[in-house]
């Protein structure tokens, strides 16, 4: 967020900032506490690392001391088994707080949000652009559905072992968090990059790239962990509140909303809190 944004931001609403900034920091380095991997070039080999943490944090990471849901989900579909553990913790983490994970759990998010920092022009959202947005929100649906179920689960038909296509050919959290500290701590791993590595390169810069002028656009519309927890998002026991019999109905909280949310709670909301500076009549908790 811009100097000049956060200027106008309510005390109560720089205090959510903060304690969310925390939080999200906190959670990264958690995620990532071996930390004496983060310099040797190898991969953290931790016994922690068959459970999973609830936010988009690469298994590859050096100092990763979990998995990432997605990866769990897909290893197990392209071994031909069910994930009971995952989907159990997907429903956990979604029952409790639903997309809440998106801006407190996630590093990539926090990522994305210190890049949208830096001064540069911005796409900013409006009434305009929201429909468009919207519609291109709905790719990281069919990302989940063809990359991270079908096609493991095709390939495993096929071959008798599939690939967890979605950490192969799109994530851009393992390659920026994974592979290129791997790479530059690690000789022997140079000599075996090829097409493959040169690709996810490029999609990794153009999403740091994008996101200095747009707010996370890797999770507005290619994140299917997002898209997991979406499903949650209105029944999940904590997270943002309505007071029907305050709220006016003057979309105030839609305005601001930087993820160009329809309403609060809606698929698209990541219950970060920003929108109670935004509401007059205290409806928002």
């Amino acid at each position: 967020m811009a100097k000049e944004e956060i200027s106008k931001l309510s005390k109560s609403s720089q205090k959510i900032l903060f304690q969310r900034r925390l939080i999200q920091l906190l959670s990264a380095l958690i995620y990532n506490a071996d930390v004496k991997n983060w310099f040797t070039g190898t991969i953290s080999r931790v016994n922690t690392k068959n459970i999973c943490v609830p936010g988009l944090n690469c298994y590859s990471c050096p100092g990763s001391v979990a998995s990432c849901p997605l990866g769990a989900l897909q290893n197990s579909l392209a071994a031909g088994k069910f994930p009971f553990f995952v989907t159990g913790f997907l429903l956990l983490i979604g029952t409790l707080i639903g997309r809440m994970v998106c801006s407190f759990l996630c590093p990539f998010g926090l990522f994305q949000e210190l890049l949208h920092k830096i001064p540069s022009p911005k796409i900013k959202h409006s009434a305009k652009l929201r429909p468009i947005t919207r519609k291109l929100s709905l790719i990281k649906y069919v990302i989940l559905v063809v990359l991270c179920i079908v096609l493991p689960l095709i390939y495993f038909a096929k071959d008798g072992y599939g690939s967890p296509f979605f950490c192969k050919w799109l994530c851009p959290e393992g390659t920026i968090f994974a592979g290129w500290p791997l790479l530059i701590a690690n000789e022997t791993l140079r000599t075996a990059v090829g097409f493959l590595f040169s690709w996810k390169t490029a999609l990794a810069v153009g999403f740091i790239v994008w996101s200095v002028f747009m707010f996370r656009p890797f999770c507005r519309f290619f994140c299917p962990l997002g898209a997991i927890y979406s499903f949650f998002n209105k029944k999940a026991i904590f997270g943002i509140k309505v007071d029907a019999t305050k709220c006016t109905n003057c979309n105030a909280c839609i305005n601001v909303c930087k993820m160009d949310t329809l309403k609060i709670n809606d698929r698209e909301c990541i219950r970060c809190g920003e929108c109670k500076s935004a509401c007059k009549f205290g409806a928002i908790k």
